[in-house]
């Protein structure tokens, strides 16, 4: 089952046409409305049913016209589904993404959902609300323009097209259960249009037929169907075609592709099944043993679709689908197989026959003459060819295609060749096609079968080239007679009879004396040990996957038409320093060759390739040796290598590997002379000290990072390459040429990081105008940025931790793009040089695209922070762990954009400001008194609008933390609880809630306030926050139970607040443990209110929480319990 996939036999058949559209689904959204809530959702429900989704992740929705880009994406769209939200309107990018959406709907029928999000459809048909505002700011905008008015009434247009559309008003409903209606509405119409492509595949009905009926869709059982038939007779074919018109009807669907080149292992597999049907991260399986519990725990209540395709191994199917009760009820797996042993006794077995003769001649006629009508002459002889194909598509395809255009002589000759081979042998008859090439042809054909199936493209094309093989006209000859095929990844593919005629072919040259290719250990062994006739024609010998061969002298010198060697390490046996290598070597890739050097006698005058990792090489050859064909060398990771050869002689390299060199000092000053160097990799060289030049002209790529000793960056002579990538983080480098930068100026990303001896950075790098990230963080010499880094006017993210800076320059509030910053330092550093004390530049109304600031343990006092930080209006996250500073900026609560603030750590704090409303998360010391007491003030402020009737609270704060804090009064551990509230506790004007935490995992809780008849009266719930799973169980959980309402639902109960005796609160599992506290406003006045005591006489309510959909229902029952104090 594996990376072919799509492979072999789904090509057997037909080939699939290109799509018409490279999207299933365009969301088209207003960032800051639902990207974080509603359309993330829905992109991952619908990536997990599998419909390629385009989400414009990084869109800035700025500016009046759309990108051409996201234009095209658009317009490559099946379906558009457009999420009104109450800003929507305010975005010009998003108006003119629903103009261009109707337009495809007008022109090319595209489908288009509308959802509203928290908006009425009406406001968005009529322009009213929300909407009429934002309308009224770009009226105002265009209002002296002719036709920036058209273009606004063209908006209008477009929004009352679209919300006229059916569509989901989801203000009233549970998200979850909007999202998955939608999802199923756009699924089968996606698979309408997939489906297409079948009405050319000839035949497929009769199989669609009988399959279905083996899998019995109506009976709610777990069931398994079987695709039997021999190689190349469309299994493949059948099982995709099933799977794409049955898999919308299932909870997931995964379709796994043949595995014979054993591209992944079994565990591998079980993570790419989790994944798909269940949303399981990539790579969640690391042992097959495992992964049969986590399938057989995850997969139990989950209708699913599963293809299987091609088993051959029993282990296949063991650790895929050994067990039918791993799966939910409705199940279907699907799996095909050469092999019946694999088909267990009580399995339905569809065995796959070889087409009838009007089906054969018609898809044969597909490839022969493609969309023209057969001449007469040729009916007779078509016959004849689809009678010697035996019915096999695979090979109605092959000899088709390579007859395509030929006049009827060759047709003849082509029979005739036929005929002589057993027509019951269609390996040898697919023959006919490789006799029909040229000989390089047929060479290159021969090397692919043999060993280069399955590899890249581009490295094959490489192989090829080294041996004088015209690799793109011998490829695109194969390609044009069905021989191979390029895959999606890009890689080499052939059928796998094709594969298999291949070999055959090889293996009759060995039977008439001559071997030409060694791609087996034990046909190798034969060799090595002179137990093989013919071995002088051996042009080719690739195994890489066995170690440390035994390779005698002899068989070396007996190989002079050798020109690839491929294999990992070898010996030899008779332990002949006497060393030997045929010279007619074009590819040589020996990991861990033992040698100290190559062998004197070597001429490598013919070779292009040369891979010795890992070697034993002290340096690479002695005397004179000249390489005029050499393109690559890799030294990579030779800890004996010392210095680096000549390279005078080496005129056409172009890349040099030398990583992890561990004791190379120094590259030979002649590399220089390397005037078509493209890469130079010098990657964690530890002790490379001198490297002084370098031929600049060609080089595309130096990577210098974590050469630690070496001070000086190469000599720059000549001009750079624009696109050049220079990496030299971790090195010992102190200064960087000025010339780097002026020869990049569209450079978008400089990484300095780790670089120890980097004091300044040159002024000249604000003339880098696309830089978009630059990253200084652990240069732990440098103690200043340049002013001019405010120059750098497309900057989105700066790392600068770690380092000396304690002052940025004023100029860094004009990065009006930037939207990460950092200047955090560790923990140890703080207090090392206490008056140095961190000052953060006021913001004058910069930065107005920063999200994220980091200043912890920056130590930061009190003028650290600007007091304008509350301008910061896109910042979301603010870290300023471990800093000194006594009070924060009152500004900070005009930070609107804030979700996160990181406050641990500061031992010095004594108050906080009022919180931003939106305020998520916050981390903060909780056994500090007055902070937590601050804290809950600062909820309450933003909870007075909630009713009685609603959830607990509209935030949840969570923190890491061992212990409930001290501040809560009342603690304990069981599953529910019941304080007595003392007399007159609510004071109207000072109480603001009941301040609730407990520790573990984020729980269903029930807050329940009642008389002293015992009836509850008022019930309140927690509604948790989404993606409250990703919390750890060590966090601990702050929320208020707010009195907001708690007098008005009183009074429609006829009682007062201080009727109510007891708070009984119930959580829906059991916990570590739970604090709760009274919070006033001042309770300097009312200490006494704080001894309560737990009701122990009196029946005690105790609430059972059950999920009845999507209500919440309370039962609720007596019991006793034991007195404690508050």
């Amino acid at each position: 089952m594996a990376s072919s996939s799509s492979s072999s036999e789904s090509n057997s058949q037909y080939s699939c046409p290109q799509r018409k559209y490279k999207y299933d689904v365009f969301l088209s959204f207003r960032g800051k409305d639902t990207r974080r809530n509603f359309t993330s959702h829905l992109y991952e429900r619908l990536d997990n049913r599998g419909i390629f989704t385009f989400l414009d992740d990084k869109r800035l929705e700025n500016g009046d016209s759309l990108s051409k880009e996201l234009v095209k994406a658009i317009k490559e769209s099946q379906v558009a589904v457009i999420i009104f939200s109450k800003n929507y309107a305010t975005s010009r990018w998003c108006l003119n993404e629903v103009v261009k959406i109707m337009e495809c709907k007008e022109e090319n029928g595209q489908l288009v959902i509308p959802v509203f999000y928290d908006v009425d459809p009406s406001d968005v048909r009529k322009q009213t609300k929300s909407f009429a505002e934002a309308f009224a700011e770009h009226e105002s905008r265009y209002k002296d323009d002719v036709e920036g008015m058209q273009k606004v009434q063209r908006w209008r247009t477009a929004l009352s097209e679209a919300a006229d559309l059916k569509g989901y008003d989801i203000r009233e409903r549970i998200e979850s259960e909007c999202i998955g209606e939608l999802v199923n509405e756009i699924s089968p119409k996606l698979c309408e249009t997939s489906l297409s492509y079948l009405t050319d595949v000839v035949g497929i009905d009769a199989h669609l037929k009988k399959v279905n009926s083996l899998l019995e869709m109506k009976i709610d059982d777990v069931r398994i169907v079987w695709i039997w038939g021999m190689g190349g007779v469309g299994k493949t074919t059948i099982a995709r075609a099933i799977f794409d018109i049955l898999s919308s009807k299932f909870d997931g669907a995964c379709f796994l592709p043949d595995n014979k080149e054993n591209k992944y292992e079994i565990h591998s597999l079980q993570s790419i099944l989790l994944s798909k049907l269940v949303g399981e991260k990539e790579n969640c399986v690391h042992d097959k043993e495992d992964g049969r519990h986590l399938m057989a725990r995850r997969l139990r209540l989950k209708k699913v679709l599963v293809v299987l395709d091609n088993i051959d191994h029993e282990d296949q199917l063991k650790y895929l689908a050994g067990d039918l009760g791993w799966f939910g009820n409705g199940t279907r797996i699907i799996a095909t197989t050469r092999d019946k042993h694999f088909i267990r006794k009580n399995d339905a077995v569809y065995p796959v026959t070889t087409l009838l003769e009007h089906d054969a001649v018609q898809l044969f006629n597909q490839y022969a003459f493609k969309n023209e009508v057969p001449d007469k002459c040729f009916e007779e002889i078509t016959l004849e060819v689809v009678s010697h194909a035996e019915g096999l598509p695979l090979a109605l395809k092959v000899w088709g295609s390579s007859l395509h255009k030929k006049d009827i002589h060759v047709w003849r000759s082509a029979v005739d060749r036929i005929k002589r081979n057993p027509s019951s042998k269609v390996v040898e008859n697919l023959k006919v096609s490789y006799d029909g090439l040229e000989r390089e042809d047929q060479e290159i054909f021969l090397d692919i079968a043999c060993f280069l199936r399955g590899r890249k493209q581009t490295e094959i094309k490489q192989i090829l080239e080294s041996c004088d093989f015209g690799a793109d006209d011998g490829l695109r000859v194969l390609i044009d007679k069905s021989l191979v095929f390029i895959s999606e990844y890009d890689t080499i593919q052939m059928h796998d009879l094709i594969q298999e005629m291949g070999k055959y072919i090889v293996t009759m040259q060995k039977d008439r004396g001559e071997v030409t290719r060694l791609w087996l250990t034990q046909d190798f062994e034969k060799f090595s040990n002179a137990k093989i006739q013919g071995t002088k024609a051996i042009e080719a010998i690739w195994i890489p996957e066995i170690q440390d061969l035994s390779f005698r002298k002899k068989a070396m010198k007996d190989v002079e038409k050798l020109r690839i060697l491929y294999i990992n390490g070898f010996h030899t046996p008779d332990g002949s320093n006497d060393q030997y290598l045929p010279s007619n070597l074009r590819w040589f890739d020996c990991c861990k060759y033992p040698w100290e050097s190559l062998p004197a006698k070597f001429d490598p005058d013919m070779l292009v390739h040369l891979d010795l990792q890992q070697s034993s090489l002290f340096h690479l050859w002695t005397g004179t040796k000249k390489f005029p064909f050499l393109r690559r060398l890799d030294l990579s990771s030779c800890a004996n290598l010392m210095r680096t050869p000549d390279f005078t002689d080496m005129p056409n390299l172009e890349y040099l590997g030398l990583e992890e060199c561990s004791n190379l000092k120094e590259v030979h000053h002649s590399l220089r002379c390397s005037k078509k160097l493209i890469k130079l990799n010098l990657r964690d060289c530890k002790n490379l000290e001198s490297f002084s030049y370098v031929c600049w002209e060609s080089l595309e790529c130096l990577h210098l990072q974590g050469c630690s000793n070496l001070e000086k960056f190469p000599r720059i002579r000549g001009k750079l390459k624009p696109e050049i990538e220079i990496q030299v983080q971790r090195s010992g480098i102190r200064k960087l040429p000025s010339a780097i930068i002026q020869h990049q100026s569209s450079l978008t990303e400089l990484d300095l990081s780790g670089m120890k001896n980097l004091a300044t950075l040159s002024c000249s790098i604000g003339e880098l105008k696309s830089l978009v990230m630059l990253k200084v963080s652990y240069c732990s010499k440098l103690k200043s940025l340049p002013e001019e880094i405010g120059d750098l006017e497309n900057l989105e993210i700066l790392k600068a931790g770690y380092t000396l800076i304690s002052q940025p320059p004023s100029s860094i509030v004009r990065l009006n793009r930037l939207k990460f910053l950092t200047f955090a330092k560790q923990k140890s550093e703080v207090g090392l040089e206490d008056e140095v004390h961190f000052v953060f530049p006021p913001v004058n109304q910069g930065l107005c695209s920063l999200k994220t600031l980091n200043l912890s343990y920056c130590n930061l006092k009190d003028e650290g922070l600007p007091q304008d930080i509350g301008s910061l209006s896109s910042l979301e996250v603010l870290n300023l762990r471990g800093n000194n500073f006594e009070h924060l900026p009152q500004s900070l609560t005009r930070l609107s954009s804030l979700q996160s603030l990181d406050l641990l750590d500061c031992k010095s704090l004594t108050q906080l400001p009022e919180f931003p409303r939106q305020l998520d998360t916050i981390y903060a010391d909780w056994n500090n008194d007055s902070i937590c007491n601050s804290l809950f003030q600062n909820i309450s402020s933003f909870q007075h609008d909630i009713c009685a009737s609603d959830s607990l609270s509209l935030r949840v704060f969570t923190n890491e933390w061992k212990n409930i804090p001290r501040w809560f009064h009342h603690q304990g551990k069981d599953k529910s609880v019941s304080v007595k509230l003392p007399e007159n506790w609510y004071v109207c004007d000072n109480f603001l809630g009941f301040a609730v935490c407990y520790s573990g995992c984020l729980i269903e809780t029930t807050a329940q306030f009642l008389c002293d008849e015992g009836m509850p009266c008022i019930t309140q719930k927690l509604a948790l926050p989404k993606h409250s799973e990703e919390f750890p169980e060590s966090a601990i959980h702050f929320f208020l139970v707010p009195s907001a309402g708690l007098l008005d639902t009183s009074k429609a109960n006829g009682k007062t607040p201080n009727d109510y005796r007891h708070i009984m609160l119930s959580f829906s599992e059991e916990l570590k443990e739970f604090g709760l506290r009274l919070l006033y406003r001042d309770e300097s006045k009312l200490k006494a209110l704080f001894k309560m005591t737990e009701n122990n006489d009196e029946p005690t309510e105790y609430c059972v929480v059950k999920r009845r959909g999507q209500y919440d229902e309370a039962r609720c029952s007596s019991s006793k319990k034991q007195r404690s104090q508050l």
